[in-house]
């Protein structure tokens, strides 16, 4: 499905659309906030030590790993 605005649904964006996929009206989430989402609705305690870089969740450290691979990195994008 494609997401587009109610007002281009009324004025029959449809019918000069050429696509498979159903369009549907995008609704006002500007409320919404992330105890709204029902599968996403942790909110921990974040801190972070500005001058060590530690990173608090909850009052335990976490030491992140580095990243052993970056997808889509710089080799990919030659502009």
């Amino acid at each position: 499905m494609h997401f587009v605005s109610p007002a281009a649904l009324e004025d029959g964006l449809a019918a000069r659309w050429n696509s498979d996929r159903r369009l549907v009206a995008t609704k006002d989430v500007s409320r919404l906030s992330k105890a709204s989402l029902p599968e996403n609705d942790a909110l921990p305690r974040i801190d972070v030590d500005s001058e060590t870089f530690a990173v608090r969740v909850d009052g335990e450290l976490i030491e992140p790993e580095p990243a052993a691979e970056l997808p889509m990195a710089q080799r990919y994008f030659l502009f």
